[in-house]
């Protein structure tokens, strides 16, 4: 992404039996090498009786990517692991997926599917958010207005961080920086100039693709 990057949104956990085999996949935001290996030290302790520890992680700084099968055949985990961040662009991120070996052997393809799910399931667990300089937006509109504001604030790509229903509704939002001249055109023309974007400032921050909005009436 040209004007921003994605990192996991916080910490996620997922877990499934696969030919009772147990997987346990875990995602964390780090931003340096030392944190990703004090996190996997950290997993290699708790789960010191697992069959494998398999991890990889990508750090934006240095362009830095690793991974290991730990133990498993080469290129059936570390490899499939790594490559569901770098398929979705994702940095600043450690994927550890832990196995406790069930007796039933999975195969090269069921192991690659297998730790691919793990990766998956702890990443939509994390959830995903982008960084980027944002610009703070207050609009006031009328509740008549609301479902219209709402709708334009999504093609935009905005994110509600908060709703206040008062006399008239006020939202907070963060819009990616230089595309608030275009929202203010379209909300003007919506509501026959009733309703503005005022832009509050900017700061450059990781907010989450799915932020939800937070009533505060």
């Amino acid at each position: 992404m040209a004007e921003g990057y994605l990192i996991p949104a916080a910490f996620g956990e997922a877990e499934f039996t696969e030919k009772r085999s147990r997987f346990i996949g875990r995602v964390w935001p780090v931003e340096t090498e030392e944190e990703a290996l004090e996190r996997l030290k950290e997993i290699r302790t708790r789960h010191w009786d697992a069959t494998h520890n398999v991890y990889a992680y990508i750090l934006r700084e240095g362009g830095v990517m690793r991974y290991s099968d730990d133990g498993e055949p080469q290129g059936t985990s570390g490899m499939p692991t790594l490559t569901v961040f770098r398929s979705r662009e994702i940095q600043n991120v450690l994927c550890v997926v832990t196995r406790y070996f069930g007796g039933i052997l999975l195969g090269t393809g069921g192991l690659v599917r297998a730790y691919t799910q793990a990766a998956q399931l702890a990443l939509a667990a994390a959830g995903i958010a982008v960084v980027r300089e944002w610009e703070e937006l207050l609009i006031a509109c009328p509740y008549g207005m609301y479902e219209k504001v709402k709708r334009e604030l999504a093609l935009a790509g905005a994110a509600v961080t908060s709703a206040d229903f008062g006399a008239d509704v006020s939202l907070e939002a963060l819009l990616e920086k230089g595309k608030s001249a275009a929202l203010n055109e379209r909300l003007q023309e919506l509501s026959s100039g009733a309703v503005e974007a005022l832009v509050l400032g900017s700061k450059f921050r990781a907010v989450r693709l799915d932020q939800e909005v937070e009533s505060n009436g």
